[in-house]
């Protein structure tokens, strides 16, 4: 015996028998195309046409399946609204409720992939936001043929990008500074466009969140010089405001600073009657219904209606 290999298989690897099974397989007309003659076969024209035929149905099934996924989410999160909307703020109006139809859906499409993109145009989501300026870019260049998209600008924008917020996007969310709006105006003035744009106020004190500085309340008259400022700008159209909150687990506790902004922006719409501010941009996924009872005329949601974005 000594290290000898048993008589029983000797020579041959446990994968023969697999190998001699599918060797009878391929045989079989419909699963293989016959072997041609010689040493060696390759698939024949025909059957390669079949094989890319087989490979863009493939594609295509996954597609719909795409596309359906994320219009299924997408009129789930539309019926969320509508819900939270007729649900009544005695603050903001009396009777039963708003129009769900005075709140936009903005669908967040940073770090997606551009098949993602486009499957949800194909979903009928027209109204997209992004939170990088440069990424942004690449995308609405790949689908400039979607003329019927709104691209909006929800994340912060260093001020050496200002050109392409102002060459690309439909409108900012996200103005942040006295800096970045000159930089906008001056780039908006030689595209010989007007900016709708958001104020972005930091209505939580956090350190890593952008925005004017206005979660003192009795420090709201600080703000009213530079505010001043922007809305002397003729190429940038003031709507509104803009916030991102504390994140908690509960979305109750955001509610308290959606209400902050919509007393901000009740605040500036006394100093500045001259400008329009009706718009608020507040509430994500985790918060979006708290934040529409309270007065959100835009939304923004990403992962809940077009899935985890790749890691």
């Amino acid at each position: 015996m000594g290290g000898q290999p048993s008589a029983v298989g000797a020579g041959r690897r446990p994968a023969d028998r697999g190998c001699r099974f599918m060797h009878g397989l391929s045989r079989r007309r419909l699963v293989f195309p016959p072997r041609r003659k010689g040493p060696h076969r390759s698939l024949r024209r025909d059957d390669r046409i079949e094989v890319g035929q087989i490979v863009n149905l493939s594609h295509e099934i996954m597609n719909e399946s795409l596309v359906s996924s994320i219009r299924e989410r997408h009129q789930r999160v539309l019926g969320q609204i509508a819900a939270a909307a007729a649900r009544r703020c005695p603050e903001l109006v009396e009777g039963s409720g708003r129009d769900p139809g005075a709140v936009r859906l903005v669908v967040v499409t940073k770090s997606q992939p551009l098949a993602v993109v486009q499957a949800a145009i194909e979903a009928g989501i027209l109204v997209l936001g992004e939170n990088y300026a440069e990424e942004a870019v690449a995308k609405i260049s790949a689908l400039k043929s979607e003329s019927e998209v709104e691209w909006h600008m929800i994340g912060h924008v260093q001020s050496r990008k200002a050109d392409l917020v102002a060459g690309h996007f439909t409108m900012l969310h996200s103005l942040d500074s006295l800096k970045l709006a000159a930089r906008l105006e001056r780039f908006c003035e030689a595209e010989g466009k007007t900016l709708p744009v958001l104020l972005e106020f930091n209505v939580g004190g956090e350190e890593s969140k952008y925005g004017w500085p206005a979660w003192d309340e009795t420090r709201w008259p600080d703000l009213r010089p530079e505010v001043g400022q922007v809305l002397q700008f003729p190429h940038l159209s003031v709507r509104g405001l803009m916030t991102m909150p504390p994140y908690f687990e509960q979305a109750e506790l955001s509610r308290p600073y959606f209400q902050r902004l919509r007393r901000l922006r009740d605040y500036l719409a006394a100093q500045f009657p001259q400008a329009e501010w009706r718009e608020l941009s507040m509430g994500t996924s985790a918060d979006f219904e708290a934040a529409v009872q309270e007065g959100a005329t835009y939304v923004r949601i990403g992962q809940a209606i077009l899935g985890p974005r790749p890691t």
